[in-house]
């Protein structure tokens, strides 16, 4: 399977998603970069293209990659699109435009489904016509889009374990009494093989990724050529960018990133082209 979607984030979304983390007004950014505050706010809206020079000095204002963020803007780079490996399955999300992700180990009968928001009935006939059974619904956070479906999938899979951050757990409502509350470090046997689970806050407080395999299921910590929002209580901007640096950057170039919004890519194209790092 070979997923096509438009990159998450415009260069709009991500002047104004770092101006707000480090609680720039675009105003304030106008100056730092010495950009038209007319420009700044058309950007910040997606109204108007930057020039090249527009778009390296609010980089730098910003402390992201010039060329990178450039690249960005004038549609330079976008991950090359390469299939998912064979045991993993992927959906949009209805109506919530959030990435679901199946894994499906076939000779085990085991599966797992990663962040079901919205609903669900495309991702109970998949995992019953396969047929296998729901070892775990794998929550990467605690927003709307990523956890609506999760009551309706526990429904019809009562067996299946909910894996969810602590911090994040509350969402859940009455679901989170029973959840497995997974933490930085911790190790889910699933088939002959373990998903290992990394505490990356900073989207939110609970915001963790799972990686199994050769693969990482970022969430909303870490997009193609981008990374998400700050919406956390505890932790913020710099700790998401730290934590995705020890934690996810440091797996092997050829990890496949699969993110909660957008197109999937590697570890190396990140290291490579993400204007945050």
């Amino acid at each position: 399977m070979i997923v096509k979607l438009d990159l998450e984030d415009t260069f709009g979304d991500i002047v104004r998603k770092t101006a707000r983390a480090k609680d720039l007004s675009n105003a304030q950014l106008a100056v730092l970069a010495s950009v038209d505050p007319v420009r700044v706010e058309q950007f910040a809206r997606d109204a108007a293209l930057p020039t090249e020079e527009e778009a390296r000095d609010l980089a730098k204002a910003l402390g992201l990659d010039p060329g990178r963020l450039a690249d960005i803007a004038f549609a330079r780079w976008r991950p090359a699109e390469t299939p998912l490996p064979a045991h993993i399955g992927h959906q949009v999300n209805k109506p919530h435009p959030s990435n679901g992700y199946f894994v499906i180990l076939e000779q085990q009968r085991l599966a797992a489904f990663v962040d079901p928001g919205g609903s669900v009935p495309n991702i109970v006939q998949t995992l019953k016509r396969s047929p296998v059974a729901l070892n775990y619904i794998l929550v990467t956070h605690k927003h709307a889009d990523h956890i609506d479906g999760v009551p309706d999938l526990r429904k019809a899979f009562p067996d299946a374990r909910i894996a969810v951050h602590r911090l994040d757990a509350t969402a859940l409502g009455d679901l989170a009494n029973g959840a497995v509350n997974v933490d930085d470090g911790d190790s889910l046997p699933f088939g002959d093989g373990v998903i290992k689970v990394v505490h990356t806050p900073g989207h939110t407080d609970g915001s963790i990724c799972f990686i199994y395999q050769s693969s990482a299921f970022t969430g909303d910590t870490l997009f193609a050529g981008s990374i998400g929002g700050i919406f956390g209580d505890r932790f913020g901007y710099d700790d998401l960018l730290e934590a995705t640096k020890i934690k996810i950057f440091s797996l092997p170039d050829d990890t496949v990133v699969l993110p909660g919004h957008g197109p999937p890519s590697t570890i190396g194209q990140e290291r490579a082209h993400n204007p945050f790092f």
